[in-house]
């Protein structure tokens, strides 16, 4: 089924989409959907559009929602009640596990706990899918279903950085992470929460062709801020070693994004004055460690690929989709 007739099979009137997406694509096994969030709300992250946008490839996805100081939790339990596949738990942080944010893959495994099906799909409160790769995603758990020795399901990720319309191609943001996995095998969430293992080992994994849109780092200046502080408290015990990287500057690899965000993050999008132009023309932020970062910039343009890039997985094998465009 092309993506014309994906959207072709929207429901006029008996049907939601998100059953017709899964009737699409019927199957013999079960995906759990899984995140973790915290003081969502206080710290601008966009867990309700990131929840939605995994709806439709789920059975059913499970939220777990650590104890904070702001409303994320009434916000979670409400889109419970209009979505059934919505399972809310609660948690309380442990924040002693502050230790290279161990507590963040400590908060996924209990999620992971509580999934029921067969795969999982995971995706972070700053993390969404775009509906044009519901096929590929749920293609791609059929495939890994009907190999037993796949693992896990790699997505590609586009990160966006200061504003919706400015995409991040630095050396330093990853370009790939596994956000499916096997269930019941001994997965467990890996470091601070980015991958996962088995036993201290890789997964391995296939390719989806699909995309993560990441915007952990698109929030107004004095929320960033504030996220960052929070956030780096899970590393550094002390709360000191924040810097200034929460201010946004222009670096290497950023450029305009001229393709399509998921549907439901429009109105968080058209909710934020645009000043994509004013940091694209900022003067660029340059030393000497970034001469190697253009030189491997400049070859990943040419070649595709990044050299040294670091792999969280062990890719066995790609499907024979085309992948999303550079």
């Amino acid at each position: 089924m092309d993506r014309d007739s994906l959207r072709d099979s929207r429901p006029k009137q008996d049907m939601s989409f998100t059953e017709s997406v899964q009737n699409a694509f019927a199957r013999d096994f079960r995906i759990s959907g899984f995140t973790f969030i915290r003081n969502g709300v206080k710290f601008g992250y966009p867990f309700r559009e990131s929840i939605l946008s995994a709806l439709p490839s789920v059975d059913e996805l499970i939220v777990n929602v650590g104890k904070g100081d702001d409303s994320t939790l009434a916000e979670v339990q409400a889109l419970s009640e209009e979505h059934s596949k919505i399972k809310v738990i609660e948690s309380i942080w442990d924040d002693s596990v502050c230790e290279g944010g161990r507590v963040l893959a400590q908060q996924t495994d209990i999620a992971i706990k509580a999934c029921t099906g067969d795969w999982g799909l995971y995706l972070q409160a700053d993390e969404v899918l775009h509906e044009d790769d519901y096929m590929w995603i749920l293609d791609a758990f059929k495939a890994a279903h009907r190999q037993p020795e796949v693992e896990g399901i790699l997505f590609d990720y586009l990160h966006f950085y200061g504003d919706f319309r400015v995409i991040n191609w630095h050396p330093s943001a990853y370009r790939h992470e596994v956000r499916g996995i096997r269930l019941n095998r001994g997965v467990r969430s890996y470091g601070d929460a980015q991958g996962f293992r088995i036993d201290c080992r890789k997964l391995k994994v296939i390719h989806s062709n699909s995309r993560v849109y990441h915007y952990g780092w698109v929030r107004p200046p004095e929320v960033m801020q504030a996220k960052t502080v929070e956030m780096d408290t899970f590393y550094h015990p002390d709360g000191e070693n924040t810097g200034d990287n929460y201010k946004y500057k222009r670096i290497i690899g950023l450029e305009k994004f001229t393709g399509t965000h998921p549907m439901v993050m429009i109105g968080r999008i058209a909710a934020q004055e645009d000043w994509s132009d004013r940091l694209l023309k900022n003067k660029l932020h340059f030393e000497m460690k970034d001469l190697l970062r253009l030189f491997y910039r400049c070859c990943e343009k040419i070649t595709g690929s990044r050299p040294f890039e670091y792999r969280n997985y062990e890719l066995i094998s790609t499907t024979n989709l085309p992948r999303p465009g550079r």
